[in-house]
Parts: structure tokens; C-alpha cells; sequence
């Protein structure tokens, strides 16, 4: 039972990963007139926020072996939450790049533990079901603000909102740490950590440098998507700016109903055909997003979330595998870290580029990093099953 309890919780920890994460780009067509920034400052604050998830991905084995899972989990939430708050009190851009700080850091670590936690201890479904509470997360944040914005309320009151119920999760949190200290999940060991360099990792352990290419070129799609989204429609298609959030919270719904049928389908497929079925479905979303006809994008938005949904998840569970437990903790901070890279770089970068191609590249510019994401994922399995079969040999 407090397995099952602490299964609970760790999924709504999840939830407090995924609110913050769209709600700044379904707001920002409203924040930066209220702001009086330039339009691509969104991806100023993006990278802000980004690299502290760098920083505490890459420290996160330091501080779990340190203090433990739980109060890594609960002061990360109590980081975002007090960010949150400030981003709703603000009325100048430098405040909210300083806020993206705690923000960012609060992201990085919990991540890291809970993936690595999972994946060695539950099976595949739940790590899917995990990201798709992340998905719950991320698709209330644009609801929450499509809802304040239609009343024509400023969007601070959003962030004040979701700021709140971060609150709420910190508390359940707390209420928690008896649970998380009392016992651990039935079968766990302690698990000697590898001494190994990040650096000597990546040298030695085959098929390590593709996959933290693919989590950067995942991370580039979704966070790119996600962020510029809803300029891309207000910009290239006419939507209002409350029309343009709901319709990123489709994305966004997309992704979580994606993972929750992606638990089930765990049971049928192996976790490298569900990632190779998401890129599929990405690339049949795109194409109708590309398409000049304007009841496709609806469907577009909605199959590129469900193409995402099974890729991040499936990649994660298969990392004790691929890599090895001994050093899955620390390759699992490092995955993580390499995705918020794309986080961090990729959706400033198209900022950039959008304001000499305008926001219809934005389907060019995912496509690319589709194909590049197919390509190393290829070669990941390849190495990979090379190594299994030299082993069993």
C-alpha cells in the first residue's frame, strides 16, 4: 500500500514539473505588450529558466546521494512555487528573467531523480503514465490562462493561480517525507554509483553520445512547439490570443492522453517501437500543419502532442538497460541536462530566426530536427544491440 501511495505522489510531483511549462508561451502574445519587450524576449526568459535546469540536472546525483529523493523533490517544487508567485506580482522583464532562475533550478533535479527512480523500480507503463501526469500539468497551465484572458484579465492572474496549486502540492509533499523515509520500494538495494567522469562516460560507454543527442533534438521539438505555438498562430493564421492558448493546450492535452494509452500499449510493443511509432506520428502532424488548409491545423496540433507523448518516457525507462544501473543515476541527470540544452538554446534560436523568416518556419524548423532525431535514434539502437549481443555471446 505505501508503494502504491508513493507512486501517487511522485505523479503529482509531476504534475508541479509540467504546470509552469506552457504557461509562458500561451501568455506571452498578451505578456510582451504589457511588458513592452520585443516579441522573441520570450526565449530570453525560456533560456533562463533552461539553464538552471542545466546546472541542477547535471549536480542532481550530488545532491539525491546527499540529502535523498524527497527533500530534493519537495525544496524543487518549493522553488517553482515561490517563482511562480513572483511571476505573478511582476511588471518588469528583468524580474522575470531573475525569477527564471529559481524556476529552472527547481525543474532539474526532481527530474532527474524521479525518471531514474522509476525506471529502475517500476515498469514501463508507469514511467509513461509519470509523463503523462506531467502532461496533466502542462495542459491545465494554458487552460488555466485561455480561461483568464477570454474574461479579458491580465495574465498575471494565470501565473497567481497556478502558483497557488504548486502551493497545495508542496503541502502534500511535505505531509509525505514520513512515507519516502519510513521505507523504500519492496526489492531496492543500494546502489553503488559509478566513479566515472560525465566526460569518461560519454567516451566509454557506446551509444551514450546519440542518445543525448536525441533527448536534445526531442526537447528541441517539443519545447520549440510548445513555446512559439501560440505566436505561430496568432502571427501566420489570425487567432486571437485566447483562441491561440486553447489550441496549445489541445498540444499539450495531446501529449497527456498520448502517454496514458502509451502505458497500455507497453503491454503489446517494446519501448524502441513506440518511439519510432511518435516520430512517425510527429511527421504525419507537420505535414498537415504545413498544409494550406486551415480545419487541418487542429489535428496537426493534436497529433504532433501524440506523437511526442511515448517518445521522452520510453527513451528514460530504457536507460538501466542500455547503460546499465551502475550507471543509469548519473547518465540519467545527463540525458536530462542534454534535453534542457534543447530547451534552452532552441526555442531562442527560432525567436531569432522568426524575425527575418516570420513564424510559418516554424514547421521547417521542426522537421529538421525530426529527421535528425530519427537518424540518431537508429544509430543508438544499433550500438545498443551490438553490445547486448556481444554480451550474450
Amino acid at each position: 500500500m505505501k508503494k502504491l501511495i508513493l507512486l501517487l505522489v511522485i505523479y503529482l510531483a509531476f504534475i508541479s514539473l509540467g504546470l509552469p511549462d506552457a504557461l509562458l508561451g500561451s501568455a506571452w502574445p498578451e505578456m510582451y505588450k504589457y511588458l513592452k519587450v520585443p516579441i522573441d524576449y520570450a526565449g530570453i526568459i525560456s533560456m533562463i529558466v533552461a539553464s538552471g535546469t542545466v546546472i541542477s540536472s547535471l549536480l542532481s546525483g550530488y545532491f539525491i546521494q546527499k540529502f535523498g529523493e524527497a527533500k530534493v523533490t519537495t525544496v524543487s517544487v518549493i522553488l517553482t512555487a515561490i517563482a511562480l508567485m513572483g511571476f505573478s506580482y511582476s511588471q518588469h522583464f528583468l524580474f522575470l528573467c531573475l525569477l527564471g532562475i529559481p524556476l529552472g533550478l527547481g525543474a532539474g533535479s526532481v527530474d532527474a531523480a524521479l525518471n531514474n527512480y522509476v525506471a529502475i523500480h517500476y515498469q514501463s507503463k508507469h514511467m509513461n503514465w509519470l509523463h503523462c501526469f506531467w502532461g496533466v500539468g502542462a495542459a491545465i497551465g494554458p487552460i488555466i490562462m485561455a480561461g483568464y484572458l477570454a474574461k479579458g484579465d491580465v495574465w498575471s492572474q494565470g501565473y497567481h493561480t497556478i502558483a497557488w496549486i504548486q502551493i497545495g502540492l508542496v503541502a502534500i509533499l511535505i505531509l509525505s517525507l514520513p512515507l519516502w523515509t519510513s521505507k523504500k520500494p519492496d526489492g531496492e538495494t543500494e546502489q553503488k554509483e559509478s566513479s566515472q567522469s560525465l566526460l569518461s562516460l560519454i567516451k566509454t560507454i557506446p551509444g551514450l553520445n546519440q542518445a543525448l543527442l536525441i533527448f536534445f533534438c526531442y526537447c528541441t521539438i517539443e519545447a520549440t512547439f510548445g513555446l512559439w505555438g501560440a505566436s505561430y498562430l496568432v502571427f501566420e493564421k489570425g487567432y486571437t490570443a485566447d483562441q491561440a492558448a486553447r489550441l496549445v493546450s489541445l498540444y499539450y492535452i495531446g501529449i497527456t492522453v498520448g502517454r496514458l494509452f502509451s502505458g497500455f500499449l507497453t503491454e503489446y510493443f517494446t519501448n524502441r517501437q513506440l518511439v519510432y511509432l511518435g516520430q512517425g506520428i510527429i511527421a504525419i502532424g507537420l505535414i498537415l500543419l504545413f498544409l494550406p488548409i486551415s480545419s487541418f491545423l487542429l489535428p496537426g496540433f493534436l497529433l504532433v502532442g501524440l506523437g511526442c507523448a511515448p517518445i521522452f518516457p520510453s527513451l528514460l525507462h530504457d536507460t538501466p538497460m542500455n547503460f546499465g544501473e551502475k550507471n543509469s543515476q548519473k547518465i540519467m541527470g545527463m540525458q536530462m541536462a542534454s534535453a534542457y540544452v534543447g530547451i534552452l538554446l532552441m526555442p531562442f534560436i527560432f525567436g531569432k530566426i522568426s524575425t527575418f523568416t516570420g513564424y510559418s518556419f516554424l514547421v521547417g524548423f521542426l522537421g529538421i530536427f525530426l529527421l535528425l532525431m530519427t537518424l540518431f535514434t537508429r544509430g543508438l539502437y544499433k550500438k545498443v544491440r551490438k553490445k547486448l549481443n556481444v554480451i550474450e555471446s
